[in-house]
């Protein structure tokens, strides 16, 4: 894989990078989708509760993109009750399955900073305490100054949703007593 092409897709496999998630039918023009994925060794229904916990922090670097605050390192009780429109991450919920996935629209605000964007968390059994946690972001571009823009955005991405991922990972899989 070329340099110019690593932001696109981390850990995922190509039957992966082929698959259609929910988001891709949210974009309503020429998009190009990031993937991100990773194995975690936790039960599904732990890890896509820890995916619910992005509606309250990003579980990344949270000095750079939640204020200094660290994300919280136990589940908060009700968080997995999902309802469409609530807050998750820079979007709002459109749709999701419990236990299986989430899937959110950009904020129409934020949507002059980073384009219009949809995303989808999906969690995929691979046993009693096994999973693939895979996201899939659409990112929309209509000229040369938008593609630049989701350019850089997919460089930024990567470092972000890398560090999100392992930190869902090791929580998960330290956590597994909640199942």
């Amino acid at each position: 894989m070329n340099i110019w092409n690593q932001a696109w897709n981390w850990n995922a496999t190509r039957d992966e990078e082929k698959e259609i998630f929910p988001c891709d039918h949210y974009m309503t023009s020429e998009y190009r989708s990031m993937i991100r994925a990773i194995e975690v060794f936790a039960s599904a229904n732990i890890v896509f509760r820890w995916v619910c916990q992005l509606k309250l922090a990003p579980y990344s670097y949270d000095w750079i993109d939640n204020w200094g605050r660290q994300s919280p390192r136990q589940l908060t009780p009700g968080v997995e009750q999902l309802e469409k429109g609530q807050n998750f991450l820079i979007g709002q919920i459109v749709e999701f399955e419990e236990g299986r996935q989430i899937t959110s629209v950009i904020h129409p605000k934020l949507e002059t900073i980073f384009g219009l964007m949809s995303l989808t968390y999906a969690v995929q059994y691979r046993g009693p305490a096994a999973c693939r946690l895979i996201v899939k972001v659409n990112v929309a571009a209509r000229n040369w100054m938008e593609r630049l823009r989701r350019f850089v955005l997919a460089w930024g991405d990567l470092i972000m949703m890398r560090k999100q991922l392992k930190t869902i990972k090791s929580l998960a899989e330290s956590n597994s007593s909640y199942d």
